[in-house]
Parts: structure tokens; C-alpha cells; sequence
């Protein structure tokens, strides 16, 4: 497999940059792209490290690799909670893809209180985030030019990300599994 993710390490502070009053230690951080396949692997990767918790927010979800290292997690005993645009995944796909994950027993909402839910972010352990254009879908790593970043170890910008999931959840409604 070639590994088209590059880490790189961010000095403290970094805290200006993303408008956070507190300083950070070295973070490390990775890239990858699709369609070369770096970016589903980077997304995959990030929530098969999990130990406690995989928080994510989408707009588009079809990815089957996704799917499958999210119900992966919950079987170890990772708490994993999904919010996902409620108009992004009205299609056959989407809901075979969300009724998977909600059968596997993970809190699915969608939310439908803004024109797009166009997030697309992964915050994991309270202490790592990945973000970026790439969807969970499978448009998204095969077909689509994406890009995902991982920011590893930095609890100060997980905790904002954690505050604005927790705003999406809030303000979605309870999925139920149509089969």
C-alpha cells in the first residue's frame, strides 16, 4: 500500500491560529488526498486508534470503509455518535450506510436546521481531530479531489470542535433505521 500522508509537527503556540487562547505542545499532524487514497485511509485510521469516544458530523455518508471502522469501534467498546445532514442522505445509499451503523447500536441523528450541514469532522478521545473536504462517501474517495487533515493530541482544539458537534447533536433529531 503506498502511504501518501505526511506528518508534520506544529510548535507551540498554535493557539492564534485557530483563535484559541491557550498554548499547545507540538502537535503532530497528517495530510492525505483522494482519489489517491490517502485521505479514506487517513479517516479510516483515525477512528480505528480510538479508545473512548469517535464523535462525527457529516454531510455526505456512504463510505463503506467508514461504516465499517465505526461499527468496528462501537464493538470494542468505543462510544461512537454520528450527526449527519438530514437532506445530504436522504438517498438509498445513505440510508443503507446509516442504518448499518445505527443497527450496530450507534446514536445516529440528522440534522436538518441549516440548508447544508456541510461539516465534515471526526474528533476522537477528547484529543485528536480530523477534518477537511473529504465526505464520507465513497464519491469522496474514488471519484472526488479531496483533502483530510488529522491534528493529533491537541485537547484545546478538540474541545472547540467537541463544543460545535455537541451544537449539531443538539439540534438534530434521533435517526431511526428504516429496515
Amino acid at each position: 500500500m503506498i502511504r501518501a500522508t505526511r506528518r508534520f509537527l506544529i510548535p507551540a503556540p498554535i493557539g492564534v491560529l485557530f483563535l484559541i487562547a491557550s498554548a499547545v505542545q507540538a502537535a503532530q499532524v497528517e495530510v492525505g488526498f483522494s482519489p489517491e487514497g490517502s485521505a479514506e485511509t487517513l479517516v479510516v485510521n483515525v477512528i480505528q486508534k480510538a479508545e473512548h469516544q469517535v464523535l462525527l458530523m457529516g454531510y455526505s455518508f456512504t463510505s463503506p470503509s467508514v461504516v465499517k471502522a465505526l461499527i468496528a469501534a462501537k464493538r470494542r467498546g468505543v462510544d461512537v455518535q454520528v450527526v449527519l445532514d438530514a437532506r445530504g442522505n436522504e438517498g438509498k445509499s445513505s440510508q443503507a450506510a446509516m442504518n448499518l451503523i445505527a443497527h450496530a447500536g450507534i446514536a445516529v441523528r440528522t440534522n436538518a436546521a441549516y440548508k447544508i450541514q456541510h461539516d465534515k469532522v471526526i474528533i476522537t478521545d477528547g484529543r485528536n481531530v480530523e477534518t477537511g473536504s473529504f465526505n464520507y462517501s465513497s464519491a469522496a474517495a474514488h471519484s472526488n479531489s479531496e483533502n483530510a487533515l488529522v491534528l493529533w493530541d491537541v485537547p484545546d482544539v478538540a474541545k472547540v470542535y467537541t463544543q460545535h458537534w455537541q451544537s449539531r447533536w443538539d439540534k438534530g433529531q434521533a435517526y431511526q433505521a428504516g429496515y
